[in-house]
């Protein structure tokens, strides 16, 4: 195993992300009556020591493999990858805003790329008449075929997405990597949730500051029904009463979430009939498909009713994910079905993908 590998595996039993919450949590109230410059300063200094902790700890883990290995065995395990395959879960503070530069040019070349790719597909059938008319006007010579245009596909999409603990950093951009792309879709409709679920589209709407729209879903959005632990169960039935009406033939659902239940319910009956009602329904899962079905990870119950799972870790398969389906072509399935919980019967199929363009 690489040191990349044992770095996670400390991160994610230590869980980085609760324990920056918890100590942020405990120093504010110790000081109830300090101003918002001073809140402000505190969360700084917390941040601070929280990377300071990171550092430490995969510099330890770099010595012990130096230690058991050898300097130039881990040389090449330790190697440091390019910006667009940088781990999104476990990034650094300075990774993250490398991280952060890089989504606009990204954007832009996948946006001009995808277009290209529908011009390719516009051909249609062979318009005869229109052929013969323009053939007649020079003499049949050179005879130049003419095409109808076809009508451009572009998705309806339904992003519904974990903002838990360390699902947070992936959310987040997974929401700015598909709004920037926002113009290769039909419809884009965001969703995020915890234990419960709440829509979010109109915080990200056009010319919105990214930014702003993140404070204000961490602030406004309605995603804690019971303790503000994750729920996948409790957030698909919301899910399903408050908008499975809404989603049809033509609609892709897009899950993002480690599908972490913290062993409560999963409910996959409600994830079967959003799945019934949809074209497409795809899980991206940001953790390494080594970890799916350990410890209080349900993915395998729910992956029964999604077209493809994929291990999306970094901007590089986010981006090849964003592409396929932009690009993907629209046919109505008619599925073979199971009954659900009465609105739909869909049969379950398990496709689960390492997905590593």
């Amino acid at each position: 195993m690489g040191g990349t590998y044992y770095l996670y595996r400390t991160l994610r039993q230590l869980d980085i992300d609760a324990l920056e919450a918890r100590l942020l949590e405990a120093m504010l109230a110790n000081q109830p009556d300090i101003d918002e410059l001073e809140q402000r300063l505190i969360t700084e200094e917390v941040a601070e020591r929280v990377e300071r902790l990171r550092a430490e700890l995969e510099e330890e883990i770099r010595r012990r493999l130096v230690e058991d290995r050898g300097h130039e065995a881990v040389a090449q395990t330790l190697r440091k990858p390019l910006t667009e395959e940088l781990d999104l879960m476990h990034a650094t503070r300075s990774d993250l805003a490398a991280i952060e530069e890089i989504v606009g040019p990204l954007t832009r070349k996948l946006a001009a790329r995808l277009a290209q790719k529908r011009r390719n597909q516009d051909r249609g059938r062979l318009d005869f008449r229109k052929t013969v008319r323009t053939s007649l006007a020079s003499g049949g010579v050179p005879l130049e075929p003419r095409f109808k245009n076809k009508r451009p596909h572009k998705p309806e999409l339904f992003l519904v997405c974990d903002i838990s603990g360390s699902m947070a950093t992936f959310a987040r951009f997974t929401l700015q990597f598909t709004y920037a792309m926002a113009s290769q879709f039909s419809k884009l409709r965001a969703f995020v949730f915890v234990d419960a679920v709440d829509e979010v589209t109109d915080f990200l709407k056009p010319g919105t500051d990214f930014k702003e729209a993140l404070g204000r879903i961490s602030t406004e959005a309605d995603v804690v029904w019971l303790d503000g632990h994750s729920d996948y169960g409790h957030a698909f039935a919301q899910f399903s009463e408050r908008y499975g009406r809404e989603i049809t033939p033509r609609s892709t659902v897009i899950i993002t979430g480690d599908a972490r239940n913290n062993y409560r319910e999963p409910r996959e009956a409600h994830l079967a009939d959003i799945s019934a009602s949809a074209k497409s329904l795809y899980w991206l899962n940001p953790e390494p498909t080594s970890y799916w079905d350990s410890g209080d990870s349900v993915m395998s119950r729910y992956a029964r009713y999604c077209d493809e799972v994929f291990e999306v870790r970094n901007l590089r398969q986010l981006e090849s994910f964003v592409e396929s389906i932009a690009v993907e072509r629209h046919t109505i399935r008619k599925r073979a079905v199971r009954p659900a919980s009465g609105r739909g019967n869909r049969t379950a199929s398990k496709n689960i993908l390492n997905y590593t363009p």
